[in-house]
């Protein structure tokens, strides 16, 4: 269940498995490469990592088994 990471691609954004070498898809938006991201790591119990253009992560969001209520 590796995290998906949505990136920029030198034809738009892709979704990528944290670790692979390839990506799972490539989109012309940041928003379709989004929601494709969104349905993998709903299927996976997995993180989505969203990135900016400049690289840098902007938002996470967690399809994983986390504690709730959440701890501290």
């Amino acid at each position: 269940m590796p995290n998906q990471h949505v990136t920029k691609h030198p034809n738009g954004w892709q979704v990528k498995g944290a670790g692979n070498q390839r990506p799972s898809s490539v989109h012309k938006t940041q928003q379709d490469a989004i929601n494709a991201a969104r349905k993998i790591t709903q299927n996976q119990g997995s993180e989505l990592l969203i990135h900016g253009k400049d690289g840098k992560i902007r938002t996470r969001d967690s399809h994983g088994k986390d504690p709730f209520p959440p701890k501290g």
